[in-house]
């Protein structure tokens, strides 16, 4: 999912002392993973914890710190600064944070911070009380409102014994938030984004119900993709998610559930100020038990041809509201020969904005990682080819840009 996503960024890494200091390599693992170049500043006393040499080994990069500083050489804080997309720090101690935040300027780390014009984002790691720490607090409130990114960190039992707030947030999350500052757009910055996805599970009895085989996956790609352009995106599905936290995830097993939580985030959104989307790639049972039993039906009271009573289930994509947002469908068809007229169909009758086709194959059955769709709007179809299904969510938000 990586490969490719920073194509082209330059991050510069900057490192203070804290033992959560070894999990800055396996941030650098993910960033050169993506495609980005990554270099690194060290503090000296992050360089107590790691030597620079294994720095350098991971990010393939001269590590600036005290001891290589070379303005001829173009290793300096102005220089490296200047090469740099973006700046993270993590970890980010509490020296570094209260120093930042008064401007002061004394080492080459924050020296190449004060001097640095774009983003920079902050990971803090520290002992709970001196995160806590009225000073420390106020620090990062004043960062903030300055325009650093702050990626707040995990309450958990710390290296020093102490259990509460100050422990690194993870390396993925960190990761993500950092690949969304570089990757975000006007467009879609601010922007609220509804997601559904996954199968439902309509209850026959206690231990019984009907499903069907949809993994969530897509949802899961989309819901990241937009997320990455900046939107503010909330996942409802009833698969189980590995997403930034950022990502507002609600879980939901039956379409009764499933509806309840659209219609309450959408009524949330009617006031936004840009226009919203519903992407409702949930793959919604058309029927449903006719009558729910509590407990466990017994096979010995059912005889020896039992039969399932059903009614149709309310069309949840057809009963929303459309007016005032941007409403996509999805559709997954076996019938290739009919499949268009019938995601054109659903479109007209839905009052869609457009509507994602997926013609189901052998490479991109239920479960899959890749997916091949047709996204369909009133104007026109356009042919996304088999690929990765977070490949498909990004040309996704691409295109839904443009409705």
């Amino acid at each position: 999912m990586y490969k490719e996503l920073l194509n082209g960024k330059k991050i510069l890494l900057g490192v203070t002392g804290s033992i959560a200091i070894y999990k800055s390599l396996e941030l650098i693992r993910l960033f050169v993973k993506a495609g980005a170049e990554v270099k690194v500043v060290m503090s000296e006393e992050a360089k107590r914890f790691i030597t620079p040499l294994t720095f350098e080994t991971i990010s393939q990069n001269k590590v600036l710190h005290a001891e290589t500083e070379s303005w001829a050489e173009g290793l300096s804080h102005i220089h490296t600064g200047k090469w740099a997309d973006l700046f993270v720090i993590a970890p980010c101690s509490v020296n570094t944070i209260n120093k930042l935040s008064h401007g002061i300027a004394d080492t080459l780390l924050t020296q190449t911070a004060i001097a640095f014009t774009k983003t920079i984002v902050l990971a803090p790691s520290a002992n709970t009380h001196m995160m806590l720490n009225p000073i420390t607090q106020e620090s990062l409130k004043k960062l903030t409102t300055l325009g650093f990114e702050l990626i707040e960190p995990q309450s958990k039992l710390l290296a020093c014994n102490d259990e509460g707030v100050g422990a690194l947030a993870d390396v993925e999350d960190i990761f993500y938030a950092c690949a969304r500052v570089l990757l975000k757009e006007s467009f879609w910055e601010g922007r609220d984004v509804l997601i559904t996805g996954g199968g439902t599970y309509e209850k026959i009895d206690d231990v019984r119900c009907l499903t069907n085989f949809s993994s969530g996956k897509q949802a899961t790609a989309l819901a990241l993709a937009y997320y990455l352009k900046g939107a503010n995106v909330t996942l409802i599905t009833s698969a189980q998610t590995s997403l930034p936290k950022s990502v507002d995830s609600l879980h939901v097993k039956s379409s009764h559930e499933l509806q309840t939580a659209i219609l309450a985030k959408m009524n949330q959104l009617k006031q936004t100020q840009k226009t919203p989307y519903v992407l409702m790639a949930a793959a919604v049972s058309d029927f449903i038990p006719d009558a729910y039993q509590n407990g466990k039906l017994k096979k010995e009271s059912l005889g020896e041809n039992p039969t399932l009573a059903l009614k149709r289930n309310v069309d949840i994509l057809e009963s929303l509201p459309k007016e005032g947002f941007i409403v996509i469908g999805f559709k997954a068809e076996m019938d290739k020969e009919h499949a268009l007229e019938y995601a054109i169909n659903m479109l007209e009758k839905k009052s869609l904005s457009a509507v994602c086709l997926n013609i189901i194959g052998e490479q991109n059955t239920f479960g899959s990682n890749q997916n091949e769709v047709s996204f369909i709007t009133h104007a026109n179809a356009q042919k996304l080819p088999l690929a990765s299904k977070f490949e498909i969510a990004q040309h996704i938000v691409e295109l839904s840009a443009h409705l």
